[in-house]
């Protein structure tokens, strides 16, 4: 299997999902592969690797076509095809039946150009996963480019918050919810420990009320995934994620966000005090649910590296305890914010059986 999984073959995932416009679900998977096996793989690589690769997959929901005609267009080896001939991939690395990657794929014919295009007349000039960084996101957040609106990707909103999946799907189409299409939508606790186990909710309907203005998409971030098949201007993934008390956690209605896809930015634009003082002040990590033992995410195995490995260290600091997080020149503080924790930093409404039962 070492032969198989090496540093070359994580590069070229990072740039055949680019050119697919494939999920970000892609960003978990690759990582905790990376991580059993020990091959040094970060999210900065997604950014290095994966920038200025073009999406030449016209396929939905990036695209116009469908699975079946993707497939009937050569399929996922007409795209290594094009790859290849552009000088994008490693074509020496080994596949699991004992050839190359240029073996396998070298004498395949792309049959509809409509559907996989050349790589000169992309559907996305540069389709790589998007790695966003800054005080909301110390850790990382990703969007994916091909799903996203142009005119999004650089972006200053205020935040519209809401804590839980629960609270969304409540308030979401209230019409005296305070949004408009300039609005960012934030949605707290759908991380692998806040659900847990980190659902794909993160590609938030938009309020109804928008909707019927002709709305079609808005920015969106959460600590959730979402679907491969979903579309929209939508950032995930966020870490450390709200319910271990990342700074998501502390982000209330009205703030300003930016975002900047071509720095690889995320700002929340609070200036008060540190980060480490608002959890001493009262923004305490969310209390996770009793877990059983027959789902419990430890009884199986303890990996010690790799994505994976974060659900086995239940008892964990936070990655951000102690730490305040500089952005250029200036220290960006954030302030403490309780609203919703009890003193024993828990949440009222946070709905344990339901969400626990649908995650296991």
């Amino acid at each position: 299997m070492s032969r198989i999984l090496t540093r070359e073959a994580f590069e070229n995932a990072i740039c055949a999902n680019a050119a697919i416009g494939g999920s970000t679900n892609a960003v978990i998977h690759l990582q905790a592969l990376a991580g059993r096996v020990e091959v040094p793989f970060s999210l900065d690589d997604w950014n290095r690797i994966g920038r200025n690769i073009p999406t030449i997959v016209d396929l939905m929901p990036s695209g116009r076509f469908l699975m079946e005609d993707f497939f009937n267009a050569g399929g996922m080896q007409a795209v290594l095809r094009r790859l290849l001939d552009a000088g994008r991939l490693h074509g020496d690395c080994l596949t699991v039946n004992g050839r190359t990657i240029a073996e396998n794929n070298g004498a395949i014919r792309v049959l509809n150009e409509e559907v996989i295009r050349p790589m000169t007349h992309p559907l996305t000039e540069d389709g790589g996963i998007v790695v966003l960084r800054g005080n909301l996101a110390p850790n990382g957040a990703i969007m994916k480019p091909s799903a996203a609106t142009a005119s999004l990707m650089t972006h200053r909103g205020a935040a519209v918050v809401f804590e839980d999946i629960d609270d969304y799907h409540a308030r979401i189409d209230d019409p005296d919810l305070e949004v408009d299409e300039t609005s960012v939508l934030v949605l707290k606790n759908c991380g692998p420990r806040g659900y847990p186990g980190m659902p794909e909710v993160g590609n938030m309907g938009l309020p109804r009320k928008l909707l019927q203005k002709g709305v079609s998409d808005m920015v969106r971030i959460s600590d959730a995934r979402m679907s491969g098949t979903a579309y929209g201007t939508v950032i995930l993934h966020v870490s450390p994620e709200a319910a271990i008390g990342g700074p998501l956690a502390l982000v209330e209605n009205g703030d300003m966000i930016s975002i900047d896809a071509s720095a690889n930015s995320i700002v929340l634009e609070v200036a008060t005090r540190s980060l480490p003082a608002a959890r001493r002040n009262g923004c305490r990590p969310r209390r996770r649910p009793a877990v059983s033992s027959a789902c419990s995410p430890t009884r199986f195995c303890r990996p010690t590296k790799g994505a994976i490995s974060s659900f086995s260290r239940a008892g964990a600091e936070p990655p951000w305890h102690g730490i305040t997080y500089d952005e250029g020149d200036d220290l960006v503080e954030m302030r403490s914010r309780a609203r919703g924790h009890d003193a024993a930093g828990g949440h009222s409404s946070y709905p344990v059986g339901r969400a626990y039962r649908r995650s296991c």
